[in-house]
């Protein structure tokens, strides 16, 4: 009796046994089953050439070819004066050019002065400036090249209509500066290294006096933000013709003197030198130079008025 009874209980175990090793077999079946079910419908992994697992696009994303990414993404960059960007001229040229030729311009608008060291750093492609010397002296220098005096225009004295300096029928420039500094009248300088300030610098150089003093304000600023100013003060400054005109409506000042040839404004324009600067646009600033220089720029460039008024004019004006 106790050796049957042993023996069953042994046999129990036995049994038991087995029902857990069949059972987990049957589990681990059905997980493979369900996990390939799960999988049908799906496509594998693309591989590469060398039968490695290709990573899949961010964001489900699908992917582009290279000239799909680059298609339409083509720019240069302009680093030019504010008075080009002031008037409007850009707005009308630019858009033009781009419709052209597929080449986005991005503008930078600083004095001449700062586009200038932009241009020397190599943080430009291209620029449009206006101090002829100092930018004949720069491709002398192979900072730049193939510069081309692309329009011209000329400098005016704006102040208020009472005009406290008598300003009105003065014919030289440097007898109006005298004028005003002589009896502290105030005068609001762009100071900003731009082309406008490095000319009224030069025709103070022709007087007797410093611009120094409680009258004479250096702000710092674009030409428009100067003309605000002076009319805000009600004070006098130099300034381009084309933003005066494109700001005329908007400003308590008028013309008091120009036409002193002193006055006169040659713009140019001039690529980047790759030879300084290996990764600028050269051969895309040299189309935006080829079209400014083109006929259809050039009567672009003269067509653009304010109010029936020329701005600017193409081409080389006097030496």
């Amino acid at each position: 009796m106790g050796l049957f009874q042993t023996r069953s209980k042994m046999t129990a175990r036995i049994d038991f046994k087995k029902l857990f090793l069949v059972s987990a077999i049957i589990c681990l079946m059905f997980l493979m089953v369900l996990g390939g079910g799960c999988s049908q419908g799906q496509e594998a992994p693309p591989v590469d050439e060398n039968g490695q697992e290709e990573a899949a696009p961010e964001n489900g994303e699908a992917q582009t070819s290279e000239d799909e990414q680059t298609s339409g993404d083509e720019f240069i960059v302009l680093a030019t004066t504010t008075s080009t960007y002031d008037s409007g001229l850009l707005d009308e040229l630019l858009p033009v050019f781009t419709e052209k030729y597929g080449i986005e311009v991005r503008v930078v608008s600083q004095g001449t002065g700062q586009a200038l060291e932009t241009g020397k750093r190599g943080d430009a492609d291209i620029l449009l400036v206006h101090d002829r010397a100092a930018e004949l002296q720069l491709v002398e220098e192979g900072y730049f090249t193939d510069r081309q005096d692309v329009m011209y225009n000329d400098f005016i004295i704006v102040g208020p209509a009472a005009d406290p300096a008598g300003l009105k029928g003065v014919e030289k420039v440097s007898d109006a500066f005298v004028a005003i500094a002589s009896g502290g009248h105030i005068f609001v300088s762009r100071g900003d290294d731009s082309g406008t300030h490095r000319k009224e610098l030069s025709i103070w150089e022709n007087t007797e006096f410093s611009p120094e003093g409680d009258w004479y304000l250096s702000v710092g600023q674009g030409m428009g933000d100067t003309l605000i100013m002076a009319g805000e003060k009600q004070g006098y400054t130099l300034t381009d013709r084309a933003t005066y005109l494109s700001m005329k409506d908007s400003l308590d000042l008028e013309i008091l003197l120009e036409g002193d040839p002193v006055l006169f404004n040659q713009y140019g324009i001039m690529a980047v030198n790759p030879e300084m600067h290996p990764h600028v646009k050269y051969d895309s600033a040299l189309k935006l130079i080829d079209f400014m220089m083109s006929p259809e720029g050039q009567e672009l460039t003269a067509s653009f008025q304010i109010n029936g008024e020329s701005l600017f004019f193409p081409g080389k004006g006097v030496e």
